[in-house]
């Protein structure tokens, strides 16, 4: 009789596919959020270059109108734009500075130069995956 017991559950496939799922799961689930993971980074790092050309842009054009902004003017104006649509990133992760070069490339031109960065918020906290910073730099020419 107890032998028959024992091939009984041993043969019993009740409940394997739940255990199964309960095994997998986690790891599954972990890929998945690590897929739209990236997807967000590359979308806030999108997010980053654009709101770099538009700052730029904005900087050219207002030189050419004899407007001569200051750095912390366009820095505040990258910070308006990036918190706002079309990028809407999150204002107390993004920060925008602009310095002067330290050696000017062009002749009769003034070289700035851009940086933007970005902690981008993580849905992966639970496996320790913190804020994942992003940084982006560029050059900005103005004819003086």
């Amino acid at each position: 009789m107890k032998q028959r017991r024992i091939l009984d559950l041993w043969r019993a496939a009740d409940g394997a596919a739940l255990v199964e799922f309960a095994i997998l799961a986690p790891a599954i689930l972990s890929l998945m959020f690590g897929v739209f993971q990236v997807g967000i980074g590359m979308q806030n790092y999108n997010a980053l270059r654009a709101v770099a050309a538009d700052t730029a842009r904005y900087t050219v054009v207002n030189y050419q109108t004899s407007n001569k902004l200051s750095h912390s003017q366009l820095s505040n104006y990258a910070r308006s734009i990036a918190t706002t649509s079309p990028y809407g990133l999150l204002n107390d992760r993004f920060n925008a500075s602009v310095i002067a070069a330290p050696t000017q490339r062009v002749i009769g031109a003034t070289e700035m130069t851009l940086t933007v960065t970005y902690r981008v918020p993580t849905m992966l906290s639970a496996i320790g995956v913190g804020d994942i910073p992003l940084s982006f730099s560029r050059p900005i020419f103005v004819v003086t």
